[in-house]
């Protein structure tokens, strides 16, 4: 039930950002998440998109270095605490969580969680277990 995030290794120099968001935009593909990571020199810009497939074909196809992860998706109700209660269950759990970024969706119910672990199927049946609601591809498309 993971979703697929790209993970773009990229220059840390003028006009980099400007070459992966025209490819996605020139595949027609929507950015639901993204997050970058940068240091002086270089960074990672992941995102999370409506096709993953299709964005990395195109951002492949303009010289960008594009992997596919698969990362742990998770409803988080629009309360306080309701993090807090996921990333206790995990570490109660011993999953370690690699890192981590957020997007609000419309219904304004919910925020999605992208969670980095590094066995999504037991981070995802112990959240399931728990009762906490997890993200799947036809969520992040029907945004």
């Amino acid at each position: 039930m993971a979703i697929k995030q790209l993970s773009i290794f990229v220059e840390n120099r003028e006009g980099t950002l400007v070459t992966v968001t025209d490819a996605i935009a020139n595949a027609g593909v929507d950015i639901r998440a993204m997050s970058v990571a940068d240091t002086q020199d270089f960074g990672i810009f992941r995102l999370i998109v409506t096709d993953p497939t299709k964005a990395k074909e195109y951002l492949e196809a303009s010289d960008c270095f594009v992997s596919i992860t698969e990362v742990v998706g998770v409803a988080v109700a629009d309360e306080p605490g309701s993090l807090a209660k996921v990333v206790r269950i995990l570490a109660d759990h011993n999953i370690n969580i690699e890192y981590m970024y957020a997007f609000i969706t419309v219904s304004k119910q919910y925020a999605f969680v992208v969670l980095r672990v590094a066995d999504n199927d037991a981070a995802e049946k112990i959240l399931c277990d728990h009762g906490i609601k997890l993200v799947e591809e036809s969520d992040i498309v029907n945004l």
